[in-house]
C-alpha cells in the first residue's frame, strides 16, 4: 500500500511538470532590446526591423534606449530594469564595452542568452554578435577619401566616442589604412563629439581653425557626420573639405546630393534588428550561433543613391 502510494505520488509530480512545462511554452516569449540610443534615424531603422522580426516570429519585442550615446550610465539602468523582467532572451547594444559586463554575468546566471547588436562587447557571454564589420568600412572609407583627396594632403576624424566597439573600430579601421597604404596622407587629428551634432559641430570648427589646409574629415556616425557638414558650412569652407560619413539619415542623403558631402557609408540597420531578434529566438531553442552575425555595408555617393540595392538599406 505505502509503495503504490509512493508510484501515485510520483507520477503525479511528473504530470505537475509537465503541466508547467507546456504552460510555459504557451507563455508569450519576451525579448527587449537595449541600444545606444534614440535621437539618430539609425536605432529607428534598427528598430524597425526588430520589431518586423518580432511578428514574423510571433514573440514580444521591446526597444529602448538612453536619449543620447553619451548617457552610458542611464543605459545600464535600462538594461538592469529590462533584466529584472526574466526576459527569455535580451538584445543589447553596449555605449561602454566594460561597464555592462557585470550585468550580463547577472544575465549569463540567469540563463538569460544576451545578443550583442551594432557593438560588441569585451566578453565572451554575448552567444553572437549581429554587426557591421566596423574595421573593413572604416577602411573602405579611407580609401575614398584617399581617392578624393589624391592621395596627399591633412585629414581629421569626429569619432562618436572611444568607449564603444564601434567607435574604437571605426576610428582604428580608417586610421590603420590610411598610416598602412597611404604614406603621403597625414592625420592631424581625432576628436570625439558624443554622436552629438552640436558638439560635433563646434569640434569640427576646432579642427578647421587649428588646420587651415585640412583637406578631408571623416565622421564615423550619424551625428559626427551631420556635425562636420555643419562645422564646415559654418567655417565658409565648403567645397574646399572633402567630408565622407557612415551611416545614412535624411540629412546626410540631402548632403550628399547637395554636394556638401562625398559620400558615406551606411549600415544594413533594418537587417540588424530583424537578426538580433531571430538570433535571440534561436538562442532561446538552444540553436548553436555563430559568434559573429556580418549584416553587410555599402559605400553610397551621388552616382548610386538611387540604385535599388543602396536604396534598401538607406533610412530617413
Amino acid at each position: 500500500m505505502i509503495k503504490r502510494r509512493a508510484v501515485t505520488a510520483t507520477l503525479g509530480a511528473a504530470l505537475i511538470g509537465l503541466s508547467g512545462f507546456a504552460q510555459a511554452q504557451t507563455q508569450e516569449i519576451y525579448i527587449p532590446l537595449v541600444s545606444k540610443g534614440f535621437q539618430h534615424q539609425f536605432w529607428q531603422a534598427v528598430k524597425s526591423g526588430a520589431e518586423q522580426a518580432g511578428k514574423d516570429f510571433k514573440v514580444k519585442v521591446t526597444f529602448e534606449g538612453p536619449e543620447t550615446e553619451a548617457m552610458v550610465d542611464k543605459q545600464i539602468d535600462m538594461l538592469s530594469a529590462a533584466l529584472a523582467k526574466k526576459p527569455q532572451a535580451i538584445g543589447f547594444a553596449a555605449l561602454d564595452s566594460q561597464a555592462a559586463i557585470p550585468l550580463l554575468k547577472k544575465a549569463q546566471a540567469a540563463k538569460i542568452p544576451v545578443v550583442a547588436f551594432d557593438s560588441g562587447v569585451d566578453s565572451d557571454i554575448p552567444v553572437t554578435t549581429t554587426t557591421t564589420d566596423n574595421k573593413a568600412a572604416a577602411a573602405l572609407a579611407a580609401d575614398k577619401m584617399a581617392e578624393l583627396i589624391g592621395k596627399s594632403g591633412e585629414v581629421a576624424l569626429v569619432v562618436h566616442d572611444q568607449t564603444s566597439r564601434t567607435g574604437v573600430d571605426r576610428r582604428d579601421g580608417f586610421v590603420n589604412r590610411i598610416k598602412s597604404t597611404y604614406p603621403n596622407i597625414k592625420i592631424v587629428s581625432v576628436q570625439y563629439g558624443g554622436g552629438d551634432q552640436l558638439k560635433s559641430t563646434e569640434i569640427t570648427k576646432s579642427i578647421l581653425q587649428a588646420s587651415p589646409n585640412l583637406k578631408g574629415i571623416f565622421g564615423a556616425n550619424e551625428g559626427s557626420a551631420i556635425g562636420v557638414v555643419n562645422g564646415v558650412k559654418e567655417m565658409k569652407r565648403n567645397g574646399k573639405v572633402v567630408i565622407i560619413g557612415y551611416d545614412s539619415g535624411k540629412q546626410q542623403k540631402n548632403a550628399i546630393l547637395d554636394g556638401s558631402m562625398a559620400g558615406a557609408i551606411t549600415q544594413n540597420p533594418v537587417g540588424m534588428g530583424y537578426k538580433t531578434v531571430e538570433m535571440a529566438v534561436k538562442a532561446i531553442k538552444g540553436e548553436k550561433l555563430p559568434k559573429i552575425v556580418d549584416t553587410g555595408f555599402f559605400w553610397y555617393d551621388k552616382t548610386n543613391i538611387a540604385d535599388p540595392k543602396i536604396a534598401a538599406v538607406l533610412y530617413d
